[in-house]
């Protein structure tokens, strides 16, 4: 089974230098990354700060960087984190179960993924 992927960002990540990082590595999520990031503060404060602390315990490679950590993820593009976000969702929810339907208009049968039984809301 794959638990590492390699990715490249659409813009790259440019550190304090200037140098650009563009290449990286994301490993598959586990429970308890999903699970601890609920219990920091800024989490509490602002829902959306979630994607950001998660990003940056499941990726584990960027460009020449030592440490990936919530200010890397803070300072990426707006295309780049988009990209990641689509990204942990494909190779996380890669099996995700699927309820086969008839459709009534044609009675063909249609796979429908359930993965919006973990979206909030």
């Amino acid at each position: 089974m794959e638990t590492e992927f390699e990715f490249e960002l659409p813009k790259g990540y440019v550190d304090q230098n200037g140098t650009v990082h563009k290449r990286g590595t994301m490993r598959l999520a586990t429970a308890a990354d999903e699970i601890l990031p609920l219990r920091d503060q800024r989490v509490q404060q602002n829902s959306g700060y979630l994607t950001i602390i998660l990003l940056s315990r499941v990726i584990t490679r960027l460009g020449t960087l030592n440490a990936i950590n919530t200010r890397v993820i803070e300072g990426l593009f707006t295309m780049d984190l988009a990209y990641l976000q689509d990204l942990y969702q494909r190779i996380n929810m890669s099996d995700m179960p699927v309820y086969k339907v008839i459709c009534p208009h044609c009675n063909q049968e249609v796979e429908v993924p359930l993965d919006f039984l973990l979206s909030p809301g």
